[in-house]
């Protein structure tokens, strides 16, 4: 029976949804409730294209960066949902009402800095001439990426790239922020381990609900991902330094921030590999009693979760650390 519900809520999970974050496994002391404004910082960036392949640009107010062209981006304020916070920036700073299609990356700075960047479509509004300039942005335009273009950062010109890519040929399922509530900025871990003949492992924490995939805060020190490390650090001590522990993307991420301070948090949950040195067969023993590691019998679970881990078909997360 508990193996039937830890196998659905992988499958919940590998299917795109979320489900809800009741505690923390690991980390928490180390850890305080995202309280934005004050200890993070989320931004949203949208990657938008017309029919002729060209993107929406805008043209800078602020004084740092004074008329150089950016994406439309900006900070998410109280209150707001992702979402919400990019329709906002994209009709404050270009004129459009937008409607997201799917996150295309993440990237963040640890728990008090992460950037969400989303592709979307424009659903109304017009493009924003210099007659509408204000402080949001002087004015927006369609650029077709080889005009000359004084660009405030070139970091952009990657985000730009993966948008057209996943136009062509959407190479992760379409992911959208799911409306779950969170204190922290949690890392909700599949953790599999593939062993001989694509046998797979998922590390479960025993505990209320009885087994579970473990969640841990992220901390302010690292990556957010470095949370995954620090399950398998706790699990099993010795093989830890032995192994590779790779984030290799985020199934789906749950967010609602509607209460300032104590829904302002992000659950990312993702598919952790623990790479093997080669030639072993079995996951490493666990050290921990808190822990176990659940041989996946079903069949179709068995193969999704193997072709994820061969193809990383999964929106990525990149530390910018």
């Amino acid at each position: 029976q508990v193996e039937h519900q830890v196998e659905h809520q992988v499958e919940r999970l590998l299917s795109g949804q979320g489900s809800e974050v009741t505690g923390c496994d690991v980390g928490l002391e180390q850890s305080k409730p995202v309280t934005l404004r004050k200890n993070g910082t989320y931004i949203v960036c949208g990657v938008i294209f017309n029919d002729k392949d060209e993107v929406l640009m805008v043209q800078e107010a602020k004084q740092d960066c004074y008329k150089q062209w950016y994406l439309p981006a900006g900070r998410v304020e109280v209150g707001e949902s992702l979402e919400g916070a990019l329709r906002r920036e994209v009709k404050e700073e270009a004129g459009f009402d937008c409607e997201p299609i799917s996150l295309l990356l993440i990237q963040e700075q640890g728990p008090q800095w992460i950037r969400f960047i989303f592709l979307a479509k424009i659903t109304g509004g017009s493009l924003k001439g210099l007659a509408a300039a204000d402080q949001e942005s002087l004015q927006a335009s369609w650029w077709d990426r080889r005009s000359a273009l004084q660009l405030r950062g070139r970091d952009i010109l990657r985000l730009i790239d993966s948008g057209l890519k996943y136009r062509q040929d959407p190479w992760h399922p379409t992911t959208l922020p799911q409306d779950l509530s969170c204190r922290h900025v949690v890392q909700r871990l599949v953790l599999v381990f593939v062993g001989a003949e694509d046998r797979i492992w998922i590390l479960l924490l025993k505990g209320t609900p009885e087994l579970h995939l473990p969640t841990a805060a992220a901390l302010k020190t690292h990556a957010v991902t470095w949370a995954a490390n620090m399950v398998v650090q706790e699990a099993m001590p010795s093989a830890y330094y032995d192994h590779d522990v790779n984030t290799l993307g985020v199934f789906s991420l749950q967010h609602n921030g509607r209460q300032h301070g104590r829904t302002d948090g992000v659950c990312f949950n993702t598919l952790v590999a623990l790479l093997e040195p080669p030639a072993a067969d079995r996951p490493p023993p666990v050290e921990n009693q808190r822990y176990v590691w659940f041989q996946v019998q079903k069949q179709t679970l068995r193969e999704k979760l193997l072709e994820k881990t061969k193809n990383t078909s999964l929106l990525p997360i990149h530390s910018l650390y």
